[in-house]
């Protein structure tokens, strides 16, 4: 691995009203790298690269590029300067073609023919191993190519540092590998890579080196090879782990003994096949399958949040109807989606305004919360959640993703559920904050709480779950409990059927 020095950040700052976001950072990028930055929602990570890429302005400090000090004003500043980035959401254009969203907005002349450009989409796209054709359309492609043929733009661009923020969270295990392919070509031919991600066992795959913010302050930089990861995640939450490697979950094992709280027959919607279930009262069970096994769909059925086609439900032993949402909300139900931008957070309204959203379509607008009721709700669940937050009044859209999450939870605990549904609940946060998360749903259980929980890690499921319904192809195909509760029946259960 070469050691050319590509980009060099020292002390920089930035805050925001009432909040320091950095304090005295340095990063360190060298060519020919693949560098992970890390820390905890809220480190300052997002804010760095913003810095970086020209979006903020830093309040203090310097900036470096390839021995040079540079001030970076703007996105295309950094473009020009050789930085790029690739985000999480794909900010290309899917109703063009390949080849027009490599060159949109680069054409130099009028008179180069379409079929020029093609011609060179293809060859870069052949040469960095993309399976993609230039005449495709973007939208036709999958997230994963989508993300490389962003990538292959930004190398068409002479990129000499490219920035990936979370290009892995919307991709399964083989997209994944051919975006690490990608990566380590890139990183052969001297491109520095600065990777963000809160996969731990990807960082420790193909990054070379880490670099740890928490709260807005550099932790250190390290060798990836000598960093054992139960010290990187001891680093990005400021404490040792004995409390992580104590909590195993495995009072989670024993079957609950409750009287059953919800039971559905022959249930199902537009987007599942009928299915059975039953939760206890008390009880933290989920549905574990790959992507597309209907996992979501289900709880969506349970929720009334997809039309209900068929099915027979029982509440307390009681027959009710649930056919939209509201029925499940008035029957004790809720339900944190999946999809948190789209189905959770309103990003405009502030943290107070997003917590007592739920409570407030419970009760009917024509009965609103008062001012002074909803400033002591957000304020009771901002502190027993710690949520980082500047006051009640920030707009939720600008908190971390974590904090996100925590807002959305909040808006849950206050219509004090007997039954919560929790879609990937930890995905695309910070280590610390799903061991927050996970230790609630436990708490949660012991107050008689019924808890639905879904993960796309299994191993965060076995930790959480005293019942596990396994799913493949929108039909469930396994039931585990007990000792069979471990990773490996998970896995044979979704191959094979039955346990």
């Amino acid at each position: 691995m070469q050691e050319e020095c590509l980009l060099k950040l020292r002390g920089i700052d930035k805050s925001f009203p009432g909040v320091r976001a950095l304090h005295n950072v340095d990063f360190t990028l060298r060519s020919g790298e693949i560098h992970a930055l890390m820390g905890e929602n809220g480190a300052g990570k997002s804010t760095l690269i913003k810095i970086l890429t020209g979006v903020y302005q830093m309040d203090a400090g310097s900036i470096f590029v390839d021995g040079d000090a540079v001030s970076i004003h703007s996105p295309q500043d950094a473009q020009n300067k050789g930085i790029s980035t690739v985000y999480q959401e794909i900010t290309l254009c899917p109703n063009l073609t390949v080849a027009e969203n490599m060159f949109i907005g680069r054409e130099k002349s009028a008179w180069i023919k379409q079929r020029d450009y093609e011609k060179k989409a293809d060859e870069q796209l052949k040469s960095l191993g993309i399976p993609a054709r230039s005449t495709q359309q973007l939208g036709n492609c999958s997230l994963a190519v989508q993300q490389m043929v962003a990538i292959a733009r930004a190398v068409d661009m002479q990129c000499k540092v490219l920035i990936l923020d979370e290009p892995t969270s919307s991709l399964d295990d083989k997209e994944v590998n051919m975006l690490f392919g990608l990566m380590r070509d890139l990183k052969a031919k001297g491109v520095g890579i600065i990777f963000v991600t809160h996969f731990l066992e990807q960082v420790y795959e193909v990054s070379d080196r880490i670099t740890v913010l928490r709260n807005g302050e550099l932790v250190g930089e390290y060798l990836t090879k000598e960093l054992p990861q139960v010290q990187l995640v001891a680093k990005m939450m400021g404490k040792e782990l004995d409390e992580l490697e104590d909590f195993t979950g495995d009072d989670t094992k024993e079957s609950v003994e409750g009287p059953v709280f919800y039971e559905a027959t022959d249930l199902s919607s537009d987007a599942t096949n009928p299915f059975n279930f039953t939760i206890k009262r008390g009880e933290v069970n989920g549905f574990t399958g790959l992507l597309g096994s209907g996992r979501s769909e289900s709880v969506r059925a349970i929720f009334g949040a997809d039309k209900v086609t068929s099915g027979k439900v029982r509440i307390g032993g009681k027959e009710v109807k649930i056919a939209h949402p509201i029925d499940a909300m008035k029957n004790g139900i809720g339900y944190l989606a999946e999809d948190r931008k789209r189905d959770g957070i309103i990003p405009e309204l502030s943290v107070r305004e997003n917590i007592i959203l739920a409570l407030q379509v419970m009760n009917g607008f024509f009965k609103p919360i008062s001012r002074s009721e909803s400033e002591a709700f957000a304020d009771e669940y901002i502190k027993a959640l710690n949520i980082k937050t500047a006051s009640s009044e920030t707009p939720v859209g600008s908190l971390s993703g974590g904090n996100q999450q925590k807002v959305i939870l909040a808006r849950w605990l206050l219509t004090h559920p007997d039954y919560l549904i929790l879609d990937e609940p930890t995905r695309g946060i910070d280590v610390g904050t799903k061991l927050e998360i996970q230790k609630l749903v436990l708490k949660l259980a012991k107050e008689g709480v019924s808890v639905t929980f879904i993960s796309s890690e299994v191993e965060e499921m076995l930790r959480t779950c005293s019942r596990l319904i396994v799913m493949r192809d929108r039909h469930i195909v396994g039931e585990l409990k007990g000792q069979e509760l471990n990773q490996a029946q998970v896995m044979k259960t979704i191959a094979g059927g039955e346990a």
